[in-house]
């Protein structure tokens, strides 16, 4: 089968797609003919040799995919062969098939193509694990989400606005503002332009109960201002750095609490139940049109240098995928 691995770190010149022995599915695991996969911020880091695969994963890239399972393995249930499906993985996407436990498998939301259906698993799973399992966010609270207009962003505006939620996003031009507003964001800020701390001040509620952050050290100072008393600050990347001072002081006048998470990682069996809350509580809201899926661009598996080039860049909205 044709997939494609980075036999040396570097540039997106250094994705090669090449032939890979074709995988069979171990027990509890199915294999999937992949339609579809998409370009996340991780691939770029692994490409880099920034973000190693965990431990047994596949060094082929790619944290999602959409396709049909074309083998079972054994104590397989409740899928069978010929079904239409998308999965998140640890790796192994921009290949022809990729092994899934079949735990992390998800049906297609009604009324989705299966080739956009593969720029859904990693979005919808780390804004659902994140700002409702681990932040805990609720009704007529205030939600900020740096990096609104990427793939993640878009995905957490439109979850937190159907949920109820007031939403203020970030983003690094005019346009991109703009679509954040399009998404349902209440509060848009420009932050080549705007201190989002300040920004959020405006609100009636005066900050936000809840962040979902990528910058990482270069925001924490910051994010913890911005959050109101009880608030709750979650860190998912660091683009902006790996250390930074906190002042405790701040952190315990708030009552507030910082978390910091990764979704590649986790064990089977969260892995598990993030998808089964993810399919519970988004797929319906995805299939009733209230969020939709949001693709910048599709790209051939051939030209993959030039997706990667696109999402290093930043110069593209929602996500950005790539068809097999």
């Amino acid at each position: 089968m044709r997939a494609v691995t980075v036999p040396e770190p570097g540039g997106p010149e250094a994705l090669v797609l090449g032939e890979q022995p074709d995988p069979t599915p171990g027990p509890g695991e199915v294999v999937v003919e992949v339609a579809a996969t998409a370009v996340n911020k991780a691939d770029t880091l692994q490409r880099q040799g920034n973000y190693p695969p965990p431990p047994g994963a596949s060094d082929v890239l790619g944290l999602e995919c959409s396709g049909t399972i074309r083998e079972l393995g054994a104590d397989v249930e409740g899928w069978s062969v010929g079904d239409e499906v998308c999965a998140l993985l640890a790796g192994g996407g921009y290949a022809e098939r990729v092994a899934v436990p079949a735990g992390q498998l998800m049906p297609v939301p009604a009324g989705v193509d299966l080739v956009t259906a593969g720029g859904l698993p990693e979005v919808a799973c780390t804004v659902w694990s994140n700002v409702f399992m681990v932040a805990g966010l609720r009704t007529d609270e205030v939600f900020l989400v740096h990096g609104g207009a990427g793939g993640i962003g878009s995905m957490a505006i439109q979850v937190a606005k159907a949920l109820g939620a007031t939403v203020a996003a970030t983003a690094g031009s005019e346009e991109k503002v703009e679509y954040c507003r399009s998404l349902g964001a209440d509060l848009a800020i420009n932050y080549r332009e705007h201190d989002f701390v300040e920004e959020l001040k405006g609100l009636p509620q005066g900050g936000a109960d809840v962040i979902l952050d990528n910058i990482g050290a270069k925001y924490l100072e910051r994010n913890v201002a911005a959050l109101r008393t009880g608030g709750r600050l979650v860190v998912i990347g660091m683009q902006g750095g790996i250390k930074a001072e906190l002042n405790l002081a701040t952190l315990l006048a708030k009552r507030a609490a910082v978390a910091a998470t990764s979704l590649r990682g986790r064990p089977l069996g969260e892995k598990a139940a993030i998808v089964a809350a993810t399919v519970e509580h988004v797929w319906p809201l995805v299939a009733d049109g209230t969020v939709r899926p949001t693709i910048g661009s599709t790209f051939p598996i051939e030209q993959v240098a030039d997706a990667h080039r696109s999402v290093d860049e930043s110069s593209h909205t929602g996500k950005v995928m790539l068809t097999l």
